[in-house]
């Protein structure tokens, strides 16, 4: 893959991300706050975005998203799950509910 199909993918995630973000906040703003990991204020932000700014925000070269499994351990029970899936994604939603969410810089 070169540069420019890389920077081609960032471009459609970030588009995907922000129009499911958007789509998420409208219909159940504390719900996608607490699964998107980000503060009211963004939620705010995004949900007021038009369709002219997604896109002008999704051509950036750079990934909007950002991967939230800074302890390995949620990712460990996310993925090497033994027994009982439910339980394991259960634990690891209340340990990922207790970190902080992004703020603005």
């Amino acid at each position: 893959m070169n540069t420019n199909d890389m920077i081609a993918e960032i471009r459609e995630a970030n588009l995907s991300y922000l129009m499911l973000a958007q789509q998420m906040i409208r219909a159940d703003k504390a719900t996608a706050i607490f699964r998107l990991g980000i503060s009211s204020e963004i939620a705010d932000l995004l949900e007021g975005l038009s369709n002219a700014q997604i896109l002008k925000l999704a051509g950036t070269n750079m990934m909007l998203a950002r991967f939230r499994f800074d302890d390995g351990h949620i990712l460990g029970m996310l993925t090497n799950y033994n027994k009982d899936r439910e339980l394991a994604h259960s634990h690891a939603a209340i340990l990922m509910a207790r970190q902080p969410v992004e703020q603005i810089s």
